[in-house]
């Protein structure tokens, strides 16, 4: 004859770590209730339940139309290491969605996430950069981060962190704020801070770095910082680097800088024709029209045209019907520069 027998063991699919979730409209609610209790357990539990459902849009309007930010700002200043981890990683899915970056700025919970930049504990420092480099992508944020002086904080903690994925994160974060409003960096002596970052072997420092100084080459008092720094001739280096996206950087701030006089002839001086000759051919898109428009720049000195005068077949080779229309109009407006005649 059959018998019942009830297990001792918990069901295979229940997570101890995660609170439960209630039926319904109660889920959230209980959630968010659950974050204001002193016991950590139970808020631990409530943040990872929250993390889980954080990435449907849905909860996560629901999660901040019942309250959630301002408990999560209170818990970014608990005293437990795992709370400000787990809170962080939850702003990190938050700002993911539309509505979770509109709240964030309109609750003001940069500011109490901006005080974890220099956080001890490593999870929760990388979580913080996280959110901040994906907030930064967006305009209305990274003009919240300039306006609250964060860029100043950001370009002195490139030098002193020793975590590659964190260092590359921040001169990322620099780079997109610097889109903004490159003062506050040049004020700093970001173009300095930036070119020590050029000669690491590591290649995603070196990509984030020169996307920095891309940005911050655009304006006056950036190219003439560039020169200043001596940082032609290292720029000129990294054009033979194996990775496109340097290449491109690199030509892209030599670009930039030789609108210039001083740009011109330091970048003449360090030998930049030979480099951005060989990227014509290149088949990466950014990589040749950066090269190009450097190139056009170069030739309205006489030592860079008299120079180019001899490579006019390598400039015309990308000016063929096939050609993509930027790369075309950028080959035919360097051809009228270096064989113009009075």
């Amino acid at each position: 004859m059959a018998n019942v027998r009830i297990s001792e063991r918990l069901p295979w699919l229940l997570n101890s770590h995660l609170a439960p979730v209630a039926y319904g409209s109660w889920a959230l609610p209980k959630l968010v209730l659950e974050l204001q209790q002193p016991d950590t357990l139970t808020r631990q539990r409530a943040l990872a339940a929250l993390c889980d459902l954080a990435h449907d849009p849905e909860k996560a309007y629901l999660a901040i139309q019942n309250g959630c930010l301002e408990q999560l700002k209170l818990l970014l200043r608990d005293n437990e290491p795992s709370i400000r981890t787990r809170t962080s990683e939850l702003l990190f899915l938050l700002v993911a969605h539309s509505v979770g970056r509109e709240a964030f700025l309109c609750h003001d919970v940069l500011s109490p996430l901006a005080e974890l930049i220099d956080e001890s504990h490593h999870a929760c420092k990388l979580n913080v950069h996280r959110t901040l480099n994906r907030l930064a992508n967006f305009p209305s944020a990274a003009l919240s981060m300039v306006s609250m002086d964060l860029v100043p904080r950001l370009v002195a903690n490139v030098n002193e962190e020793e975590d590659e994925v964190i260092q590359t994160l921040l001169l990322y974060t620099i780079s997109l704020c610097l889109r903004v409003d490159p003062r506050p960096a040049l004020a700093c002596n970001g173009v300095s801070v930036l070119g020590k970052q050029l000669s690491t072997p590591s290649l995603g420092i070196r990509r984030a770095a020169l996307n920095a100084l891309l940005a911050i080459s655009v304006p006056l008092e950036g190219k003439e910082r560039v020169c200043d720094g001596g940082l032609l001739p290292l720029l000129v280096k990294l054009l033979s680097d194996s990775d496109p996206e340097v290449q491109a950087n690199a030509a892209g701030t030599i670009m930039n800088t030789v609108i210039i006089t001083k740009g011109k002839l330091q970048a003449l001086s360090a030998g930049a024709l030979p480099g951005l000759l060989l990227l014509v051919s290149s088949e990466e898109r950014a990589v040749c029209l950066n090269a190009l428009k450097a190139l056009t720049a170069l030739a309205e000195a006489p030592s860079g045209r008299r120079h180019l005068l001899e490579h006019v077949p390598v400039l015309s080779s990308r000016t063929g019907a096939h050609e993509d229309q930027a790369v075309w109009r950028a080959a035919q407006c360097a051809l009228q520069v270096v064989t113009w005649t009075p």
